[in-house]
């Protein structure tokens, strides 16, 4: 299945850039076609001008009500013909009108072993740190469909690494990440050969 991805990011964007990257390599046929962000400053913008790629920042400044917003979002996809959207820290919810548009069509990784650990408010040093706080001997990412409710979608893909004594939330974030870049590349590729089939 020839997948043409449109991201959406708020911040750096260093899952977007690997992802871009194993494209460059010929490691995945999957197209870095469009980069949306909400956030005019984020770095994720500047990566996708830096390699190329169309970019534009649509946020809720512009287009206050939800609905416009979704429409604004969903006419840039379609004008890049992308059927795979990833979510490479977007720090916004999904709309309504997206989620039904790209039903089963939008990745997001979290930072933790879902089902633990997911849920409003359980992002970035939050997870890190409620994992840490439960003594878990393990963590890693969870690839997973987006739907209604926070990190509640079906589980594509999982990665494990061992949560030792002397880690630190910091320290547990940075090795969470570095496996977060192999992982949803891993993801992409196994739904490009049809090994994941999404709903």
């Amino acid at each position: 299945m020839e997948l043409k991805l449109g991201f959406l990011a708020s911040h750096g964007g260093s899952n977007m850039q690997a992802i871009i990257d194993a494209y460059k390599k010929g490691e995945t046929t999957a197209i870095p076609a469009v980069v949306i962000s909400n956030n005019s400053k984020s770095f994720a913008l500047q990566r996708a001008k830096d390699e190329g790629i169309p970019n534009f920042h649509i946020s809720s400044a512009s287009y206050p009500e939800s609905d416009d917003l979704d429409n604004a979002i969903i006419e840039k996809m379609e004008e890049f013909g992308v059927n795979l959207i990833i979510l490479a820290g977007y720090m916004k919810k999904i709309g309504i009108g997206i989620l039904r548009k790209y039903k089963g069509k939008i990745l997001n990784i979290h930072p933790a072993l879902l089902p633990k650990f997911g849920g409003e408010g359980m992002y970035g040093m939050n997870v890190h740190r409620a994992v840490i706080e439960a003594k878990e001997k393990e963590s890693g990412p969870t690839v997973h469909l987006v739907d209604e409710e926070y990190d509640n979608g079906r589980i594509l893909n999982q990665m494990k690494i061992d949560v030792n004594e002397n880690d630190t939330p910091e320290s547990l974030a940075e090795k969470v990440l570095a496996v977060e870049h192999l992982i949803y590349i891993d993801t992409i590729k196994k739904i490009e050969t049809g090994e994941i089939v999404l709903d």
